[in-house]
């Protein structure tokens, strides 16, 4: 039997999750903490569901998450309809939180966002196989993703291939790879973004050798990345649009002319009739048409 979800309860709910404890909770609703643990404990009784753990921070089970994020549309669309009504605070600023990873914020994505108007925005950098948990979490409205089946309670479209080109300093290629790639390559010194990247290993995989070497550098951040890589501490699957004018000036060597490797990115988002949601989900899929290879 279906049954209503008390706003004020599922709104404590959030306000435990995003302040870390139910003491914190209660000082931010102006409430006490017995009331916060009971509205939780009501919430938990009508679900039938338990939905936090009650570890320092406080962390939503499964059930929980579906709830919170629950939480967040409902604040977002509350927040819309005030504004259509012009009865928004003044100088509100209307904010949506995104998940990007790091080479789409380092090259297209940024440009996207100029295209809209009004918007403040909270950008998560995190890897593209990984953006869809933060949606599952509540934690974003939308992402740049690399996971086409959409995450419940959100739409999904494909926004193009971003490509990627394996190369290095010529001088390292002098020192390491003077000859034949597949053998050479695999003991190679190798830059790698981080310990959720498996670029350079699918690589040297499609070489039909084992995986890139452990003589390994990891370096966090995209600009970092090209830059650690046309500095000849190893070599590297950069993207094309950083890659292409470091191969124009000398500073970067392609190892295989035909060879590469092409991220799919998608675009998801809540399921929610938002104006600020679709302005954003047209600028990203129009600047997506231009940047990334269809």
């Amino acid at each position: 039997m279906m049954t209503e979800l008390p706003l004020e309860q599922v709104r404590t709910l959030l306000a435990v999750v995003d302040e870390g404890t139910f003491d914190a909770a209660a000082a931010a609703l102006h409430v006490t903490p017995s009331a916060v643990s009971q509205r939780v404990k009501a919430l938990e009784q009508r679900t039938g569901r338990v939905l936090l753990q009650r570890t320092k921070p406080v962390r939503p089970t499964e059930s929980g998450a579906v709830l919170v994020r629950f939480a967040r549309q409902l604040g977002r669309l509350e927040r819309d309809a005030w504004g259509e009504l012009g009865l928004s605070g003044a100088g509100e600023p209307t904010r949506v939180s995104v998940a990007v990873n790091a080479d789409s914020l380092a090259t297209w994505f940024l440009p996207a966002l100029t295209r809209v108007a009004g918007l403040c925005f909270e950008l998560h950098r995190e890897d593209e196989d990984h953006t869809a948990a933060l949606l599952r979490e509540g934690l974003v409205m939308a992402a740049v993703t690399s996971l086409p089946e959409p995450v419940p309670g959100c739409t999904v479209r494909p926004l193009g291939r971003m490509r990627y080109l394996p190369v290095a300093a010529p001088r390292f290629v002098e020192r390491h790879l003077a000859g034949p790639l597949p053998e050479l390559l695999p003991g190679a010194p190798v830059v790698v973004f981080d310990r959720k990247d498996d670029f350079q290993d699918a690589f040297v995989r499609r070489l039909g050798r084992g995986p890139a070497s452990p003589l390994r550098h990891y370096v966090p951040t995209s600009e970092g990345f090209a830059d650690a890589v046309a500095a000849g501490l190893g070599w590297g699957m950069v993207p094309q649009a950083q890659a292409g004018p470091l191969l124009a000036e000398g500073r970067l060597t392609l190892l295989a002319e035909d060879e590469w490797a092409d991220a799919t990115l998608y675009w998801q988002q809540w399921k929610l009739d938002s104006p600020a949601l679709a302005a954003l989900a047209e600028a990203v899929t129009t600047t997506a048409r231009q940047a990334l290879r269809q």
